[in-house]
């Protein structure tokens, strides 16, 4: 799909919708991308667009995915000279909620470190803190439970993110036990509960 720059000034604030910019990580769990996002547009008032890496690609179908999506490729396509956008600037301002679902180790230890090395890791080093950044982490389970795992998950909640945390279940490795990202139906809950909070907000 070809990428067009988000700037939420050009949309007249009675029409505006709610913008929730989805991550997708290399993940097994990206898998359930194209049903995550689908849900999320069954919810009125919403607006969805997804940023991916380059693994998570592995695990989905782009022509499954009904939003504009996102990769590495389109931010260097799109920077030629001084005065053209910046992909993940335009991509953080025009999101009103960030969710990063699945969010695999690798990625984590990215963020908790200060990593920005693709799109998807620079939207979040530029994320503005007063808008909500909510993650699912999805792992192996021996991954889920190694030491540097819960100090990471520590570091971005210091950042204000929020986790919706992973949940038990026999992973598609064959191993039994938590890592396994948060149904979909969840994470789509806390989505809808950010949205009635910041629509409260607006009306207050």
């Amino acid at each position: 799909m070809e990428p067009s720059v988000l700037c939420p000034a050009t949309v007249p604030s009675v029409e505006r919708k709610f913008h929730v910019l989805v991550g997708v990580t290399g993940s097994v769990a990206a898998l359930k991308l194209p049903l995550l996002v689908s849900k999320l547009l069954e919810i009125p008032g919403l607006e969805v667009a997804v940023v991916t890496t380059e693994r998570a690609k592995h695990f989905y179908s782009p022509e499954d995915v009904p939003v504009t999506l996102y990769s590495d490729a389109d931010e260097w396509e799109m920077w030629k000279h001084r005065s053209d956008p910046v992909l993940h600037i335009d991509l953080r301002r025009w999101a009103d909620l960030m969710l990063v679902a699945p969010l695999d180790a690798n990625t984590l230890g990215k963020v908790a470190s200060g990593i920005c090395d693709n799109l998807l890791t620079c939207v979040i080093r530029a994320w503005d803190r007063s808008k909500p950044l909510l993650f699912c982490p999805a792992m192996n389970t021996a991954m889920w439970e190694h030491p540097l795992t819960a100090q990471q998950v520590g570091q971005l909640k210091s950042f204000g993110y929020m986790e919706i945390p992973c949940v038990s279940k026999k992973l598609v490795c064959g191993d039994q036990g938590p890592g396994a990202m948060a149904e979909v139906e969840t994470i789509v809950d806390k989505v809808r509960e950010m949205f009635f909070q910041h629509a409260s907000v607006q009306q207050s």
